[in-house]
């Protein structure tokens, strides 16, 4: 009888749990949350969403419900700030779109609670249990070798977006919609994605400063940013568009595009020009300019501005449409054109790897020259390197221009065309060169092959000096074409020095770009890490503040003190001159014994 008043009494309150949390859920009116009325303007909204979130954010509100009134404005926000959610609230008084189906879970879950009420099942089926959660995390599982060998080197190409969760994290549950969303979203983009459970990924937790759960952060060029706002997708994606660098991409105009395109030749780049009809660049252009920041430089056309119809009309550019220009050597003919609606990552990443070089790209590091004139890997896979040792000029020489036309020309995908300043490589020219004094100040060509890593190479210098003639493509071609049937034309062998890097910044620049950088993320620390880590730092700091304003503050006192013992003797010598000069009319009192 006790079993069954109690099981009774059990069966009751569930009952009235379940009859609150409808209540509940029906009570919430996202307006009044808010505090707008139901005709209120996106603007008005986003503005009453900001001022409340800066009130009732957990971090700065230490109110017992502060937790529960901020998950309760993001997800009124969430609902107002989308016009299909909004709209679907407004009619139906639910924002979700399937509220038929819900309706029929929430039947089956209350017929079927007894039936489902163990310890090792999750409470209301409320994903508690790892074992019960969506795939999606066990998708994006990291661990602390996989961090560090694979994600901090990757995030120098791509940014990292990593949720940070737990068991038992009730805060993990009401952000899961939005991540899945964003994750979907963001990933297409080209955003690495990443989840760490803090229960069983403690040491990696740790090493990234995420001591509560759920925490959110970013990851670019081996740096963490921590993510401080509501959850929802517009703000995560402003705060991974916010994590790129903001000269990764630069606005062209009608005014300045000719001076952007003319940059090929001294940042040994192609130029990359966008044009589209938004005002803003968007984020999948960016993320891919951050790809390949090292390779190409990257501009945005706004086709709205004025202005632009020349630049449209000299490129045969379609305005409704969005395309892609890549300019190399000759800035007023592109060298390659891609137009498409909604262009996808995958096609825009084979469109920029097509096109990474210039026709004939200058060596100026080490690294260009081993992606440029890879190693012999077999007989079958030569690949063979022309290479023109010239002056530095400001401007294009004839002999370069000649060399340029010869290898657009050029139709053999086993010979890469490149060129070298002599004065700026003299080790790396001397080696090429022979022992001629017909080649001092002139141009030369040199074929050659790469046979290992060390610098060990085969090559065949022309005879002559490169000018540029007809003569001398003929016999640059005759090379060639020998070179096919009889591998052994490069007679002679060499061990080529390392090419110094060129455009790398001096040392001053190196210490300026360390220092502002370690100064940003000093900064950033004090006002977003966790404050655990911070403590050790701030007690050192206070310490030796301390230790300074102390002795400055004794050295100050004893100072006073030393002073004031020091003024009687300068009073009596003071009395004993004035007793010299003068005739005294007073007589003196007597000594006491």
């Amino acid at each position: 009888m006790e079993v069954k008043k109690l099981s009774i009494s059990w069966q009751f309150l569930i009952v009235l749990v379940l009859i609150l949390q409808i209540l509940s859920a029906l009570d919430f009116d996202p307006y009044r949350v808010l505090g707008v009325s139901r005709t209120a303007s996106q603007a008005d909204i986003k503005k009453a969403y900001k001022k409340l979130a800066r009130e009732w954010h957990p971090d700065k509100n230490k109110d017992p419900g502060a937790e529960d009134k901020f998950i309760q404005i993001s997800k009124a926000y969430e609902i107002l700030s989308n016009e299909e959610k909004r709209s679907h609230y407004d009619h139906y008084g639910d924002a979700e779109e399937n509220q038929g189906h819900q309706k029929q879970q929430r039947e089956y879950r209350f017929r079927h609670f007894h039936e489902n009420f163990y310890f090792d099942e999750p409470f209301f089926h409320f994903p508690f249990n790892s074992e019960r959660r969506d795939s999606i995390d066990e998708k994006y599982l990291l661990h602390f070798s996989h961090y560090v060998n694979e994600v901090v080197p990757d995030s120098f190409k791509k940014p990292y977006l990593i949720k940070i969760t737990s068991d038992w994290c009730f805060s993990c549950i009401h952000i899961e919609p939005v991540w899945k969303e964003v994750v979907q979203e963001l990933e297409g983009l080209g955003v690495g994605i990443g989840v760490v459970h803090a229960g069983y990924e403690r040491r990696l937790a740790h090493h990234l400063g995420a001591h509560s759960t759920p925490a959110i952060l970013g990851i670019i060029n081996g740096k963490v940013s921590f993510f401080h706002n509501a959850v929802v997708r517009e703000n995560l994606r402003q705060f991974v568009e916010s994590l790129l660098p903001g000269n990764l991409v630069e606005k062209v105009t009608s005014k300045n595009y000719v001076r952007f395109l003319s940059g090929w030749q001294q940042e040994n780049k192609p130029h990359v020009l966008l044009f589209d009809q938004m005002p803003v660049v968007p984020l999948l252009y960016k993320l891919t300019a951050f790809a390949y920041k090292d390779y190409l430089s990257f501009g945005y056309v706004y086709v709205g501005l004025r202005g632009v119809e020349e630049m449209t009309r000299q490129y045969n550019v379609n305005v409704y449409t969005p395309t892609i220009l890549i300019f190399k050597e000759h800035i007023h003919k592109p060298a390659d054109v891609i137009q498409a609606r909604g262009m996808k990552k995958q096609v825009l990443d084979d469109f920029i790897t097509q096109n990474k070089y210039l026709l004939a790209a200058r060596l100026t590091s080490q690294k260009l020259f081993h992606e440029l004139c890879p190693v012999k890997r077999s007989h079958r896979q030569r690949k063979y390197c022309v290479v023109l040792l010239t002056a530095e000029a400001t401007k294009l020489s004839k002999p370069f221009e000649a060399f340029l036309s010869f290898a657009l020309a050029n139709t053999q995908d086993t010979v890469r065309f490149v060129h070298v300043y002599s004065n700026r490589q003299q080790e790396f020219a001397n080696t090429l060169l022979p022992d001629s004094d017909a080649f001092q100040g002139k141009s030369a060509v040199s074929i050659l092959e790469r046979r290992n890593t060390a610098g060990r190479v085969v090559y065949k210098t022309l005879e002559d000096p490169w000018t540029g003639s007809e003569s001398d493509k003929f016999i640059l071609l005759g090379y060639l074409d020998q070179l096919r049937k009889d591998p052994a034309l490069l007679s002679s062998e060499a061990v080529l020095p390392d090419l110094t890097d060129e455009l790398a910044p001096i040392f001053l620049l190196r210490w300026l770009y360390s220092a502002s950088d370690y100064i940003s993320d000093s900064w950033d620390s004090i006002f977003h890490s966790n404050w655990r880590e911070m403590m050790p730092l701030l007690s050192l700091v206070f310490s030796a503040l301390f230790i300074l304003f102390g002795t400055v503050i004794i050295q100050a006192f004893s100072d006073s003190n030393e002073e004031r013992e020091s003024s009687p003797p300068d009073k009596e010598e003071a009395h004993e001159k004035t007793g010299r000069t003068e005739p005294s009319f007073t007589k003196e009192p007597s000594r006491s014994p």
